[in-house]
């Protein structure tokens, strides 16, 4: 993982038209270390694309277009709708719960951005921010296993870890949330991420 040199250029795009709400604002950084690649990642809710900084305008939108389809391609492989949300909590509950854990209700939601998750025991029912889609899968098990604990304990004492400590990944799905979290208050390196692409020939002069 290398640094973005500076200075760098960056320029925020116009909202994603068509079915990418989950895009938000693109971002564009540009680097004079790229020569051949464009890659693009989710940021909080912007997606920022990286790209070389000689590419020209045509070209930077073409590539936005591109990687913004590449990544929510990506997304909606692994994101589960709010029906296979509700079966993977019930398997949660019985691989670590015992079963005792029964939500009425769980689905994906678009207004909690200060909290992973959320739930009201009196109605059972269990609410993950949208923010969770395309994270790891043991880290959505793990808030959805926070959540469900709150169905049985209300707080956060000795008695509602235990429950979570028979889930094996707690620490370390706590910690990539707090990095997540940290990553939206700073300064970002350029990672590497499976979403790079290629730049043909001739497209960079």
């Amino acid at each position: 993982m290398s640094a973005e040199p500076s200075p760098r250029a960056a320029a925020v795009a116009p909202r994603a038209r068509g079915d990418r709400s989950a895009a938000g604002d693109v971002e564009v950084r540009r680097s004079s270390r790229r020569r051949r690649t464009v890659s693009a990642y989710r940021e909080g809710g912007r997606t920022i694309v990286l790209i070389p900084a000689r590419m020209s305008a045509a070209e930077e939108q073409r590539w936005i277009t591109v990687m913004l389809d590449k990544l929510a391609a990506q997304e909606s492989r692994r994101r589960p709708g709010d029906a296979e949300l509700a079966e993977r909590a019930r398997r949660l509950s019985g691989q670590y719960l015992g079963g005792e854990a029964r939500p009425e209700s769980v689905r994906w939601v678009t207004n909690q951005n200060s909290r992973w998750g959320s739930c009201t025991p009196a109605e059972g029912s269990i609410r993950l921010s949208h923010r969770l889609q395309g994270m790891p899968e043991y880290v959505v098990d793990y808030v959805l296993l926070h959540e469900l604990a709150h169905l049985l304990v209300p707080g956060h004492g000795p008695r509602f870890w235990a429950l979570l400590d028979a889930y094996p990944r707690t620490e370390r799905a706590r910690g990539y949330l707090e990095g997540v979290a940290a990553a939206a208050r700073m300064p970002q390196e350029e990672p590497d991420v499976p979403g790079t692409e290629d730049v043909p020939d001739g497209t960079v002069p």
